[in-house]
């Protein structure tokens, strides 16, 4: 990419048509002056006697409005200077048009091309240098999409697997009445598994493409409400759960924010272990705060908690199974409602994950 600035070229136009503006009346003067030096004898008989019924057309014209041919050539030189003006503007806009000729190559196939137009201030290196930013996030979420694609697929396609072969074991011979309930139960668990991942997955994208609406919702009563549903399952597996809710308004949509609380306290209650704590707090800033005694976290694996189906190997004391979505889904959520989502772990004693909101009037 040359650095040729459109400015310049703009301002050496603005120029030219200045200097044309004010020699527009000399060269008109100059013209006329021209043109009856060319024609002398023209209407030179009567050119000062009124005109009578054998005076030419031409003659009486000049005669009555003499300042016709100042502005006939007048006229002329104006179209004439329009017309030059054409080509200059073309000039002026042509680094534009390479510009636009090299994006419009641009495709799935090719997107780390980039202009790379270097240092300067000048308006058209400015433009490349946000093309290609431009250009790295439509790079990071196409591959981000593609990824998510590959592995949704491969996510659906091994229960999917499984379910195929548990049917045709069970068309192959005839089974006893506990084979048949083994098989019963597995090809459950495996449709249960994809129905999970398909109601993450659509989570995901509702949440993804933003908010149909937006309502001043208390954040405090929709986290006691999903605390109030987990108290049963945290009693069972031996974690105490506390609290500290205190009123918080948030402007977003009630069952996205329900689901975005139940992610972060399940997700903080499967990664957990026998005796230890899951603590949920509402305030102003952050808005959301969910911790756990659980599993070491080191600090540099905590940012992909958030990619899609990334699941961490530690103990769990929830066996309940997952598509590998909490957090993805609790990030696009969180997005969604124009907040800011952070974990953080000093790599021992579970995870401490908080979630901050836009203030509300």
């Amino acid at each position: 990419m040359t650095g040729r600035s459109p400015a310049r070229r703009i301002l050496a136009l603005c120029a030219g048509v200045l200097i044309g503006a004010q020699l527009t009346t000399t060269m008109v003067g100059y013209l006329v002056d021209l043109f009856f030096l060319v024609t002398p004898n023209l209407c030179s008989d009567n050119r000062n006697q009124a005109p009578d019924a054998s005076t030419s057309p031409i003659c009486a014209v000049l005669f009555r409005w003499p300042s016709v041919p100042y502005l006939f050539l007048y006229g002329l030189v104006l179209l004439t200077l329009l017309a030059a003006c054409y080509p200059a503007v073309r000039w002026c806009l042509r680094p534009l048009r390479d510009v636009t000729a090299v994006i419009g190559n641009v495709g799935p196939q090719n997107l780390g091309y980039r202009l790379r137009p270097g240092k300067g201030s000048d308006e058209l290196t400015v433009l490349g240098r946000t093309v290609d930013d431009m250009m790295d996030r439509i790079a990071t979420g196409y591959e981000a999409q593609r990824r998510f694609a590959a592995d949704a697929s491969h996510e659906l396609r091994t229960p999917l697997a499984v379910q195929r072969t548990l049917i045709e074991v069970s068309m192959a011979d005839d089974l006893t009445r506990e084979q048949v309930e083994l098989l019963t139960d597995q090809l459950l668990a495996t449709n249960e598994r994809n129905e999970r991942l398909i109601e993450g997955l659509l989570v995901l994208s509702e949440s993804d493409r933003g908010l149909a609406s937006r309502a001043p919702l208390r954040l405090d009563r929709i986290a006691a409400a999903v605390l109030e549903s987990y108290h049963k399952r945290a009693a069972e597996a031996g974690v105490t759960v506390t609290s500290d809710l205190r009123p918080r308004t948030v402007l977003g949509e009630q069952v996205l924010l329900e689901r975005l609380v139940t992610n972060l306290v399940q997700n903080a209650l499967k990664y957990n272990r026998p005796g230890g704590t899951l603590d949920v707090r509402v305030g102003d800033d952050p808005a959301l705060v969910v911790s756990n005694t659980g599993d070491d976290v080191p600090p540099e694996e905590v940012p992909a908690l958030f990619e899609p189906f990334r699941r961490r190997s530690g103990t769990r004391i929830d066996h309940s199974g997952g598509a590998g979505l909490g957090l993805s889904i609790a990030r696009s959520i969180t997005q969604a409602h124009d907040g800011l989502i952070t974990a953080s772990s000093t790599g021992s004693d579970g995870l401490r994950v908080e979630v901050a909101f836009p203030r509300t009037q």
